[in-house]
């Protein structure tokens, strides 16, 4: 699993989508302040699209397959997670 953030120009080896966009921050959350759970100052129209964002944190869960892939298993998880947190589910 990455350790570190992910510099603005890498992409994934195995599909070539860019690392650091917002579909791969663990501040990520649908609902929030434009979909983030911190305090960033303007929205981001393309959460898959690369950028500049300094709160950007690698979420673990995107990288539980080992490849650096989100696996559908992970994929399933974080669907749950957001609607648990939605909708105060348990899991």
């Amino acid at each position: 699993m990455p350790r570190e953030k992910p510099g603005f120009n890498e992409i994934c080896e195995s599909c070539g989508r860019d690392l650091h966009a917002c579909l791969n921050c663990r501040f990520l959350e649908n609902g929030s302040r434009w979909d983030c759970r911190e305090s960033v100052d303007e929205r981001v129209p393309d959460k898959e699209a690369r950028n500049h964002c300094g709160w950007y944190e690698t979420n673990p869960a995107y990288f539980e397959d080992g490849t650096g892939n989100v696996s559908g298993k992970s994929r399933a998880k974080l669907a749950r997670s957001d609607f648990d947190s939605l909708f105060g589910g348990s899991g």
